[in-house]
């Protein structure tokens, strides 16, 4: 007689980038072309090397960076982040109103767990970032899709619609993934009034911030003396310093939510890595100017990643920002069956869109999310080429 399995775990769906992997892992790629790698939001070069300098500084000297820390997060980076979100979005954080996370999954698991049991209902617009409707999805708790049609764009007015007696959370993520699409300040602020009216959540997910192509604030939530009440803020540290492997994200909440964020934090890491956490400390108060540089280099992508769909007949690019470009093709085929023949035709590894949706969701059917973090202007003129060339003939 077997073990038991937790239904809601059944039903959840496995991770699309691990997918994608074993499809890599089982491929036999073509000799003539190199690998290019579209498929992870994930920057794989290391930290810049003045940061880790400073890492490898505190490994051998800060015995603390070694031991448990405070649930919530090392004091000198709850009040630097508090700090920065202030200076950059015009509004007032105090460090008791952050809590510092083991990655931007966390924060965003941590903040569901304090809003929503088994039975409830979390409205998140599709295409949707994987990761969060799988968070759901295992705890029993019903992931409403909010479909973003041609635009890309939520939709207030459809939103509220959605909303029921279940329903605890919206969720938006900005600059999207998977889409790139960046949402003007003022449909966030409508999404907001949306939430304060009916009393529930309006969880905003910015882990791309660093790249966005507008300069200044993205949206004006902070400025509201009573922010708190209804907004919730995700981060990540992991893009903007390249820290991926060292879990390093944040929650900007209300003081009472935190206590709650306090008991799931230490029931599952405790604390957030220390040597991430100082890492990203460093990162704050040293590497601004760097971090600009990065920005630079991602819109540079970003307008190549335009060109490079101006160009090319029958594709149409749908969305592009931040790390991201969704697309449609121009097969009468499956997703899967594109990324697949475009992994084994033309060595270029990619998602489907149907990954980012419910199933059957048209609106992703016949889509391609692409990466763009790790590939330069120069790699991206090679799609052209290679798209241009695949071919799905039987």
């Amino acid at each position: 007689m077997s073990m038991p399995l937790n239904p809601d775990i059944l039903a959840t769906d496995t991770p699309a980038i691990m997918q994608a992997y074993r499809w890599l892992d089982a491929a036999t790629l073509p000799e003539d072309k190199p690998f290019l790698n579209v498929s992870q939001a994930a920057p794989a070069l290391p930290p810049p090397e003045p940061l880790r300098q400073h890492m490898a500084e505190l490994v051998l000297s800060d015995t603390s960076a070694h031991l448990y820390g405070p649930d919530l997060g090392h004091p000198p980076l709850r009040a630097a982040l508090a700090a920065n979100i202030s200076a950059h979005y015009g509004g007032g954080v105090a460090p008791d109103q952050i809590a510092i996370t083991a990655g931007c999954n966390q924060a965003y698991t941590a903040v569901i767990a304090t809003l929503a049991q088994a039975g409830d209902e979390v409205i998140i617009p599709t295409p949707w970032y994987f990761n969060h409707q799988m968070w759901l999805t295992m705890n029993g708790i019903r992931p409403v899709p909010l479909p973003c049609g041609a635009s890309l764009m939520p939709d207030p007015d459809e939103a509220a619609a959605l909303i029921t007696e279940r329903t605890r959370a919206i969720v938006l993520v900005t600059p999207n993934n998977p889409t790139g699409q960046e949402y003007p300040a003022d449909l966030i602020r409508a999404f907001h009034a949306l939430a304060q009216r009916h009393g529930i959540a309006l969880i905003v997910d910015e882990t791309y911030r660093d790249f966005h192509a507008a300069s200044g604030a993205p949206h004006d939530l902070f400025t509201d003396p009573d922010w708190a009440e209804t907004f919730i803020h995700l981060y990540s540290f992991s893009k903007a310093y390249r820290l991926t492997g060292h879990r390093v994200g944040a929650i900007a909440t209300s003081e009472a939510r935190l206590v709650e964020v306090e008991k799931y934090l230490d029931s599952t890491t405790i604390c957030a890595p220390q040597l991430g956490q100082r890492a990203a400390l460093w990162g704050l108060e040293n590497l601004g100017q760097w971090v600009a540089g990065e920005r630079a280099e991602i819109l540079d992508r970003r307008a190549a990643m335009t060109e490079l769909f101006d160009a090319l007949p029958g594709w149409h690019l749908r969305g592009c920002g931040a790390y991201f470009a969704f697309v449609d093709y121009p097969f009468d085929a499956d997703g899967e069956t594109v990324a697949k023949a475009l992994l084994h035709q033309q060595s270029v590894l990619s998602l489907p869109g149907a990954m980012f949706a419910p199933k059957g969701d048209l609106g992703a059917a016949r889509s391609l999310r692409l990466a763009f973090a790790n590939i330069d202007r120069t790699q991206i003129g090679q799609l052209h080429d290679r798209f241009s060339a695949l071919s799905l003939a039987p």
